[in-house]
């Protein structure tokens, strides 16, 4: 399960190499965790599900995974679709 950025603020951003669509990242925290959907055709993320989260760290969350949407969307492509 590679970390696809560098931590933040304390949650694990990671990809799992044998994970089903859409595209996404799971968000993992001490007694947290969430997954983001990448919209990349929209330029766009979605909160799918979370679980410990406020909405507050959510929102929080999303804009920082939104600032580097262009990388995480190659990633999830060079992790899935060759």
């Amino acid at each position: 399960m590679p970390n696809v950025l560098p931590p933040y603020r304390g949650w694990r951003i990671v990809m799992y190499p044998n994970d089903h669509r859409p595209p996404h990242v799971h968000v993992i925290g001490a007694e947290t965790h969430a997954r983001f959907e990448l919209l990349c055709d929209l330029g766009e993320v979605r909160l799918m599900d979370q679980v410990g989260l406020t909405y507050r760290q959510a929102q929080s969350i999303a804009a920082h995974l939104a600032r580097h949407l262009a990388h995480l969307c190659q990633a999830w492509g060079e992790l899935h679709d060759h």
